[in-house]
């Protein structure tokens, strides 16, 4: 079984960041975590960078052992589809990102 890393960087919109981290951490990680394959998720806040603050300033690292990714990324959009993983209000949406790495033998 191979292991990955999802990375997700997100913000909260102006004035939002209690309300959406809530969200997070009670409902949406819980509703990622219930997807095949997913073991664990792991949250960080922005601490500080060389070049100043990034534009994303939370990061959740969800550790995955799945065989392969496709399946799951279309799982995932199968669930937000049809409003199984939720979307907050609070969140700026256009500004997350998400990466898969794979772990390296």
């Amino acid at each position: 079984m191979a292991k990955y890393v999802m990375v997700v960087q997100s913000k909260a919109k102006p004035g939002r960041d209690d309300e959406y981290n809530e969200w997070y951490d009670s409902t949406h990680a819980p509703e990622i975590l219930s997807l095949p394959g997913m073991k664990s998720c792991r949250r960080f806040d922005y601490a500080m960078g060389m070049a100043g603050e990034p534009g994303l300033p939370y990061l959740a690292l969800y550790e995955v052992e799945i065989d392969d990714i496709q399946p799951i990324l279309a799982e995932m959009g199968r669930r937000a589809e049809s409003g199984e993983i939720s979307q907050s209000d609070a969140l700026d949406g256009p500004a997350s990102v998400l990466w898969f790495y794979k772990q390296r033998d």
